[in-house]
């Protein structure tokens, strides 16, 4: 019966993609592009087809490495065309480092949202929010107080205690000799700090909410290449009254709303007790009760930045330090070297902290460079608002942007062995001490977008990143199977993953250290 169904499904999706394209088809069929009427020089373009343009290539094709071929083959700018709308695609470095130095301010955009009344990036959430009052508030009290250094030395004590959870977890499978899939360990680690830090007094192991939490993330990244496909394909769609995947991302908006509206009542009715001992929850809610803020926000506003910060900060950094670990597992130089410079620096008796991590410099080297090869968000999207010259092309107004940030980060002509795990690259003595010298290596290195939209929480990830990895590093040594780790890749939403987890079993190398 589920097999019948399935394909009465996929049978109904067929038919609606058919009539979607036919009806298109009669809209757009006798007007030419908007590029050939103004008599635009645009960058190379792979074959289109008809009407669709190059939709069934994005479709098929969505992918880094996908993407990588078509940019071998045409050129390091492309112009890809969805229906009428215009997306650049963007595979070198110096491409990316003309755009983000010369045209910030127009790429400062993420483009209209799908489900304007959803919490996952629909018109209340920050992410997606316009260049404009919105987006500049949230992006102070971001730096200011929520992920700013004060706030997040303010909300220590909250990651110390998850940190010293990871620790105990692994130790209890260390002495029974259990295996260990680091990416599910690494997840309930951020997934954990996160909640804590959002929801403060409210999340516990007890009531669960973590856990519910943290299922709703695993939802939200399965529907992300949808979401992705959805903000494409929006205005088409509009214009029709069709709405893409919609009640599967508003089933998982509103459960996160309800999640969070109880946190929300619960920091209400005792915001006044907690003064001295603020949670993120309680930093937003006195913004959200301030007369005379520069912005007054909403309670849908907060909602939809804990999604945020959720989404992004938690699955995110376990596949980083996932990827990362793997790198330092195959480098057995690598992890001597990291190994000395923890054991030099925090000793053998007690358990690294992030008090630590500014006196580790090879750690955060190692890190970086684990990034720069694995970047979690291979492509990033952005939206030209104004029309521009890129390398000599022209841009029109309303072009989708999508950096390829995978292969940017591993350009040949920016990168010396751009495929090799070397964190020396990253240490202060291989880095041009030039003001120009620093920014360059800035915009050509993506992990966390660049400009004025580079994440706001690169700094917690970090310190997500660094701690964890600093634990498995300085209190065990890892039994794989076989000599090597394997690293095939796959994209798991718009996430990069590894196609087999990281499993591999701990040994206890220090067991003081609580």
């Amino acid at each position: 019966m589920a097999v019948i169904v399935g394909v009465e499904f996929q049978n109904c999706f067929i038919l609606l993609l058919l009539c979607l394209f036919s009806t298109l088809g009669l809209l757009v069929f006798f007007k030419k592009p908007k590029a050939s009427r103004l008599g635009l020089n645009l960058p190379p373009s792979p074959p289109s087809l008809p009407i669709i343009g190059h939709l069934h290539l994005i479709l098929s094709t969505l992918s880094h490495k996908s993407l990588q071929k078509l940019s071998a083959k045409y050129g390091p700018l492309l112009h890809l065309r969805v229906f009428n709308l215009p997306i650049a695609l963007v595979s070198s470095a110096s491409v990316a480092y003309e755009i983000f130095r010369t045209h910030d301010v127009s790429v400062s955009y993420h483009g209209l949202p799908p489900f304007q009344d959803s919490l996952l990036f629909g018109s209340s959430g920050f992410v997606s929010a316009p260049y404009g009052d919105y987006w500049k508030f949230m992006k102070k009290l971001a730096v200011t107080k929520l992920l700013g250094p004060h706030a997040l030395e303010r909300l220590r004590g909250a990651r110390a205690g998850e940190l010293q959870r990871f620790y105990t977890n692994l130790l209890n499978k260390a002495m029974k000799e259990e295996c260990v899939e680091i990416g599910k360990e690494a997840m309930k680690f951020t997934n954990n700090s996160i909640c804590k830090m959002i929801m403060g007094r409210s999340c516990s192991e007890e009531n669960g909410e973590a856990e519910r939490v943290r299922g709703l993330v695993i939802k939200t990244f399965a529907l992300t290449k949808k979401i992705f496909l959805a903000s494409m394909l929006h205005a088409p769609l509009e214009k029709l009254g069709i709405s893409l995947f919609k009640k599967e991302v508003m089933g998982v908006s509103d459960s996160f709303g309800e999640v969070l509206e109880r946190v929300i009542v619960e920091h209400e009715e005792n915001l006044d007790e907690h003064q001295d001992n603020k949670d993120m929850m309680d930093v937003l809610l006195e913004a959200y009760r301030y007369e005379n803020a520069e912005y007054k926000i909403t309670r849908n506003h907060i909602k939809s930045f804990f999604v945020e910060i959720l989404i992004g900060g938690t699955d995110t950094s376990s596949q980083t330090i996932q990827w990362t670990m793997a790198e330092i597992i195959d480098n057995p130089n690598v992890l001597q070297r990291l190994r000395e410079e923890i054991d030099s620096v925090v000793g053998k008796t007690r358990l690294i902290q992030e008090t630590d991590l500014p006196n580790l410099p090879y750690l955060r080297a190692v890190v970086k460079e684990g990034l720069r090869l694995h970047p979690p968000g291979p492509l990033l999207p952005r939206e030209f608002q104004q029309g521009c010259k890129i390398g000599g092309f022209d841009i029109p107004k309303k072009t989708t942007l999508i950096v390829n940030a995978y292969v940017v980060m591993r350009d040949p002509d920016y990168w010396e062995d751009p495929n090799e795990f070397k964190p020396e690259r990253f240490l202060a003595s291989s880095i041009s001490e030039q003001e120009d010298g620093r920014r360059e290596q800035a915009l050509k290195y993506l992990p966390f977008g660049s400009g004025r939209r580079v994440c706001p929480g690169a700094n917690l990830a970090y310190i997500f990143v660094e701690t964890a990895i600093g634990v498995m590093v300085q209190c065990f040594d890892w039994r794989i199977k076989g000599d090597k780790v394997n690293m095939k890749e796959t994209v798991s939403g718009m996430i990069l993953s590894m196609a087999h987890p990281l499993k591999c079993t701990p040994v206890p190398r220090i067991l003081k250290g609580s």
